[in-house]
């Protein structure tokens, strides 16, 4: 399978059908719809926003994006590939054109927040070079976040 990644707008459908079948995944994760503390990503506070797609058939494959936390930090926000092009490389050509991004931007640190119910994904990022470090933000006091950073060379 190939693939490519397109910078796409939040409003998009493709985006907004992969970020509605990750949140019914995390709630099963989850058994709740209470998992994401803080402000949800929106619009108007994403600076990019990521949609991977199907080469053959155009099927959107995965997302993610970049909401700024500081001038020279960023946040990794609605990361997500599709249960059957997990492991194909998609999560990892997505993050890697998140962080590209974020160094365009100016940004030094990238940051992100997933949680215990997802082993997965803390496995993943771990493997890609993100540290675990204290909760930021609106995660503070969190149960249900683990958060993550990865400094940009």
């Amino acid at each position: 399978m190939t693939w490519t990644i397109e910078q796409r707008p939040w409003s998009d459908p493709a985006g907004e059908e992969l970020r509605v079948a990750q949140q019914a995944e995390l709630d099963l994760r989850y058994g709740t719809d209470d998992h994401e503390p803080g402000p949800p990503p929106a619009a108007d506070n994403i600076d990019l926003f990521l949609v991977a797609v199907d080469d053959a058939t155009g099927r959107p494959l995965g997302c993610g994006a970049l909401r700024r936390l500081a001038p020279a930090a960023v946040e990794v926000k609605r990361m997500y590939v599709v249960p059957e092009s997990r492991g194909s490389g998609v999560a990892a050509g997505l993050l890697h054109g998140l962080e590209e991004a974020a160094r365009q931007r100016g940004c030094a640190t990238v940051r992100l927040e997933t949680g215990p119910a997802q082993p997965d994904a803390m496995r993943f990022y771990e493997r890609e070079g993100y540290r675990q470090i204290p909760l930021f933000g609106a995660y503070v006091g969190s149960s249900n976040s683990v958060c993550y950073e990865r400094a940009l060379t």
